[in-house]
């Protein structure tokens, strides 16, 4: 979508967390808009999901990558990632959110995000990747474009409605390493 931008990718810190907030609240809106109930879109604040990832960001084993815009010094997206959740292997890691500004989507960031991420993860022991990807999300195909396969469903609780969410595997990360 987007011709060829300029951006930076650097450790997220907690400085950046209403920067974060914000990418994820317009992304969820932008992104998700038809699909998720426009109750719970609206009612999705940056102050609540700064809070959210201030406490993320302070679990251990969190990490948080930032892509910066260099002209603006504006957050264009960002990945935090770490142990997987629930009962799974030490060496596989989890993306836990990848959200890239609309406006900036198709010009390699989240590439790069995944890319990232991934090394960070092999460094701590990781030799498997997945994310969690709500089902109706129209960009599935990226997961799978760099590799990861859809491997299981759940559902997940959002407002007071549920949704099938799919979990893409990237069960050797060596190729994401090379990128």
């Amino acid at each position: 979508m987007s011709d060829q931008k300029s951006f930076e990718i650097r450790p997220g810190t907690s400085d950046d967390l209403f920067m974060i907030a914000g990418v994820l609240v317009d992304t969820w809106r932008s992104t998700f808009r038809g699909l998720l109930a426009d109750v719970f879109l609206d009612g999705m604040s940056r102050e609540e999901q700064a809070v959210r990832h201030a406490r993320r960001m302070g679990a251990p084993g969190v990490c948080y990558l930032v892509a910066v815009e260099p002209s603006a010094n504006e957050i264009i997206g960002f990945a935090n990632f770490g142990p997987g959740r629930g009962k799974v292997p030490d060496d596989i890691h989890e993306i836990y959110a990848l959200y890239v500004r609309a406006g900036y989507q198709g010009s390699g960031i989240g590439t790069a995000l995944v890319c990232s991420a991934a090394r960070h993860c092999a460094e701590q022991g990781a030799k498997s990747l997945f994310a969690w990807v709500l089902s109706g999300n129209p960009n599935r195909p990226f997961y799978e474009r760099l590799g990861a396969k859809a491997v299981e469903t759940t559902s997940i609780g959002l407002g007071n409605r549920s949704y099938e969410q799919v979990a893409y595997l990237w069960e050797d990360i060596a190729p994401l390493l090379k990128r």
